[in-house]
């Protein structure tokens, strides 16, 4: 398996570089067609690999895909769900080479998409396909769910997995769209922070005022978002918003030992990005805030005067970016309900406050000694040469709680990329050698577990 995956590398990569030029960016309304474009290939790409009953689907927003091979009798079903949409580009100026124009440098594959997540999404449809190739028919049966929503929170997957339980069931949820600890050290991610995002908008009067004629005597809607937006914390990082931790499980010894166990170099991290400390909850370790705890965090504020030199005027609008990270029992409406109360009972004078809620998701947690879950560290184990280890992970992958839940089979998080692959950010990438030795690892898992 190893050397026909090397004998045909080349052609695989270019087949990926295919798949990245497309510009399937969901969130930008003008790439719709594009989106579109990214669907049609993910079909194409499955048809060649022998799979059958090739769907796109459309909903109200980007469409699905789904595919299926179902012949192996007596032998479990496994879901592969991925994600053919991408981030946008944005800031385009920061990336060495254009982000839609593959490029292949020190064994990586920049562009965007290439770890998050086409080019994990694109080691299952080759496994399949070498699989297919090898035996003339799987181990297992398979069955594939690719949406084009992840990246603005899959809101037309979940009500599709709702009505389509049948078609989609399985014996596990097999998903590459997660990272290792570190370069060589594997991981299958057993907990995911649930999601909550909102903006407030701060308005004073009915226009932007002439500050030496009205300073001083008018309430300025920067200095009001301002003061509201700190409410939110306390000095030493904890959340003031009350009711906040409810739900929040406690944090056993147990628990500790477990994450402790992933290795973490606060000093090396704080060197990497330029900072002279690393802050947050008082009584918790960096991996513990940021894998098992739960997080309010401002993303942006707008307000006043953006251009050049100054302009010297008293805003009468500003707006702020807040999301948060939930864990455990942490209901994201009754969460988004709390901190609107908190910001209203917080109000400034002469302030009118409105605040729209954008994304939610709850919490998942995964049991680590699912058999599912151990065979696939088993596979990771024979290919790297290195056992996975199962971290908490800080992100949110929404749906992964939805295909938990609704389906009521176990959800394994084998995941190829870096963290440091800059996914989300310019000149993102993927390493070629996690691209082959992914392929490897998904075909070793599959036989394992026929």
């Amino acid at each position: 398996m190893k050397n026909t995956i090397e004998l045909h590398k080349d052609s695989y990569l270019k087949e990926l570089e295919e798949f990245l030029k497309i510009q399937s960016i969901s969130a930008v309304p003008a790439h719709k067609s594009d989106v579109q474009k990214g669907a049609k290939w993910v079909a194409n790409s499955l048809a060649k690999t022998g799979m059958e009953n090739i769907e796109v689907i459309e909903t109200d927003g980007h469409p699905i895909v789904y595919a299926d091979w179902l012949h192996a009798e007596g032998k479990p079903t496994i879901l592969i769900y991925g994600h053919y949409d991408v981030q946008p580009a944005d800031p385009l100026d920061l990336w060495e080479t254009p982000p839609f124009e593959p490029v292949i440098r020190d064994n990586k594959i920049f562009a965007r998409g290439a770890t998050d997540d086409k080019g994990q999404l694109f080691i299952h449809i080759k496994a399949m396909e070498l699989l297919m190739q090898e035996d003339g028919k799987l181990p297992v049966n398979v069955k594939f769910c690719i949406e084009g929503e992840e990246e603005i929170a899959s809101p037309h997957l979940g009500p599709f997995i709702e009505k389509n339980t049948e078609k989609l069931s399985a014996d596990a949820v097999v998903i590459s769209d997660t990272s290792f600890i570190k370069e060589g050290l594997p991981a299958i991610c057993t907990s995911l922070r649930g999601a909550l995002a909102m903006e407030v908008k701060v308005k004073t009067a009915n226009t932007d005022l002439h500050s030496g004629v009205y300073g001083g005597g008018v309430p300025n809607a920067v200095h009001s978002l301002v003061r509201l937006l700190d409410s939110l914390h306390s000095e030493d990082g904890a959340i003031t918003v009350d009711g906040f931790y409810e739900g929040v499980p406690e944090l056993t010894e147990e628990l500790k030992e477990e994450i402790a166990q992933i290795p973490s170099d606060d000093e090396g991290m704080k060197q990497e990005l330029g900072l002279t400390s690393l802050f947050g909850e008082k009584g918790f370790t960096f991996k513990e805030r940021t894998g098992v705890r739960p997080t309010l965090e401002l993303n942006g504020i707008s307000g006043g005067y953006q251009g050049d030199g100054i302009k010297t005027i008293v805003p009468s609008e500003a707006t702020g970016k807040i999301s948060c990270r939930l864990v455990g029992d942490q209901d994201p409406q009754q969460i988004y309900e709390r901190i609107e109360k908190h910001l209203l009972d917080h109000q400034p004078v002469g302030t009118t406050i409105t605040v729209n809620q954008f994304i939610q998701a709850r919490p998942v947690s995964l049991d680590s000694n699912d058999p599912m879950i151990q065979k696939a560290a088993d596979a990771y184990e024979k290919v790297y040469g290195v056992r996975a280890l199962f971290p908490k992970e800080g992100g949110s992958i929404p749906i992964v709680e939805v295909f938990a839940r609704v389906l009521e089979a176990p959800v394994v998080l084998m995941g190829f990329g870096l963290p440091s692959e800059n996914l989300h950010a310019p000149n993102e990438h993927f390493h070629i050698d996690n691209f082959t030795k992914g392929i490897e690892t998904v075909c070793t898992y599959f036989k394992t577990l026929s």
